[in-house]
């Protein structure tokens, strides 16, 4: 049995990582249970995608100060890495150079997470418990270990939505799925061969669908024939756009308008409001049953493509934590308290006000999900968000009340804000707290802010708390 100032951490990403730099910092010992054989197992399968964040704002602070004891040397600051690059010139020299190192255990997937000798229905001695996370190795064994706390950092990468709108897969999707690819797909390298001269339809409207699209646009100027239909949900130009000169993540912003580029072009073929009803093999590739219209009783009509690519987000997979008492909001899917901030039918900004042990606490004591798995359903995480989410919980956990309810960071303006009856324009949560916020992606210059920390309200544009405390230094967002 571990001692009681053990602390199991699922996920060995940025945010995981981080966790347990903060954690040896206050003392705790981190165990870190990863799944692949690396860190950043999930980060590398879109480890060609180039993040809009500079390097100066992806390393955690504490796991900044572990790799300057070794020879690590920072990666040009003004840098915009791929995913790789963060892996490899990061992670992976914080996992294998510090003391980070003896934490990590790889090949180990975590099954379950249950209080110690009681189930969830079970109450008598339950704060007072251990927790037991249950893992099963490469080699098909299965074992558990003992923690005073738990957080899980283990993602959503590998929880994709489908395609239906109702959430669930439309006929024919899983029937077909080795002709259809969930994220970021390498179409231009690595898997060129399955779409180059190919037919895709691609199926999104967020940043990760415009990277898709404009990768496949790229081939299609060394492949003639590649054929690109991109589906929408409903066309938003102002999230098409992203912030333009007003977002001050401005590579964001500059994807947006190169998408928008390629539609006015006639590059591709453009659906909207796209809704797909079904999915049947033909002769020559897939048949997609579709209406490209508001009207509910619009035509149905179909189209050939050979590959399909989904880019419609991530939800959280709730089935290893049946066992606990969790306080998840049903919408969102993220904790009870959090999920008002980021919750996409009250409003759409990255400008979520930081948050930490306060808006992650769950009805069981010192357990915590942390990283975008902490945003459900939500599809606005930065990795600076994570960042913090881990120092606040560590401070916790090491007993450090007043630190871990200290707000020590400013999230940045994108420039496309809105909220239920608002424009754009009006939307109080896209406003700067500072005239120089800090980056989305993680910072390592801000100063403690010594105002009292804000409580969480019904939505991040709340007038009462618009304004998050500045830091007294801070740096620019995400060059």
């Amino acid at each position: 049995m571990q001692n009681k100032e053990t602390v199991v951490i699922i996920g060995a990403g940025p945010v995981g990582i981080a966790a347990a730099a903060q954690l040896i910092e206050r003392g705790l010992k981190p165990i870190v249970l990863e799944k692949g054989q690396t860190v950043g197992t999930a980060m590398l399968e879109w480890g060609h995608v180039r993040v809009f964040t500079p390097w100066k704002f992806l390393v955690d602070t504490a796991v900044e100060k572990l790799l300057l004891k070794t020879s690590w040397s920072y990666p040009d600051k003004e840098h915009m890495p791929t995913g790789r690059e963060i892996v490899e010139q990061y992670l992976m020299p914080a996992a294998t150079q510090t003391a980070l190192a003896s934490t990590i255990i790889y090949g180990t997937e975590v099954i379950a997470v249950a209080k110690t000798h009681l189930s969830k229905s079970s109450t008598a001695g339950r704060d007072d418990a251990a927790y037991t996370v249950h893992f099963k190795t490469n080699d098909g064994h299965y074992n558990s270990i003992e923690a005073a706390a738990v957080i899980d950092a283990s993602g959503t990468w590998h929880s994709p939505n489908p395609i239906g709108l109702d959430g669930l897969p439309v006929p024919g999707e899983r029937e077909n799925k080795a002709f259809i690819q969930y994220g970021i797909p390498d179409v231009r390298n690595k898997q060129k061969d399955d779409y180059a001269g190919k037919r895709t339809l691609v199926l999104g409207g967020g940043h990760s669908a415009i990277n898709v699209v404009l990768d496949l646009l790229k081939l299609q100027q060394d492949s003639a024939d590649t054929q690109i239909h991109w589906g929408l949900r409903s066309i938003n130009i102002e999230k098409l756009l992203g912030g333009g000169i007003n977002d001050q993540l401005p590579a964001r912003g500059e994807l947006g308008q190169a998408a928008k580029r390629a539609i006015d072009s006639g590059a591709l073929s453009l659906l909207t409001p796209l809704k797909v009803h079904s999915i049947t093999r033909a002769p020559s590739g897939l048949s997609v049953q579709i209406s490209v219209d508001d009207d509910v009783a619009s035509d149905i009509e179909s189209i050939e493509v050979d590959r399909i690519i989904v880019c419609a987000g991530f939800r959280p997979d709730l089935d290893i934590l049946r066992e606990l008492r969790l306080d998840i909001d049903e919408i969102v899917e993220a904790p009870t308290a959090l999920a008002p901030l980021i919750d996409p039918n009250l409003h759409s900004c990255c400008s979520v006000k930081p948050h930490g042990v306060e808006e992650l606490t769950h009805h069981d004591k010192n357990f915590f999900i942390v990283g975008m798995k902490a945003y459900g359903r939500a599809p606005t995480f930065l990795m600076l968000t994570g960042y913090e989410q881990v120092r606040s919980i560590a401070a916790e956990l090491a007993g450090d009340h007043e630190a871990a309810r200290r707000v020590e960071l400013v999230l940045p303006q994108t420039g496309v804000c809105s909220t239920k009856g608002k424009s754009p324009a009006s939307s109080a949560c896209c406003e700067p707290a500072s005239p120089e916020p800090a980056s989305c992606c993680g910072t390592s210059t801000t100063t403690a802010s010594t105002e009292p920390p804000l409580k969480a309200t019904s939505s991040c544009c709340d007038p009462t708390h618009s304004a998050v405390p500045a830091p007294k230094k801070t740096t620019s967002c995400c060059g």
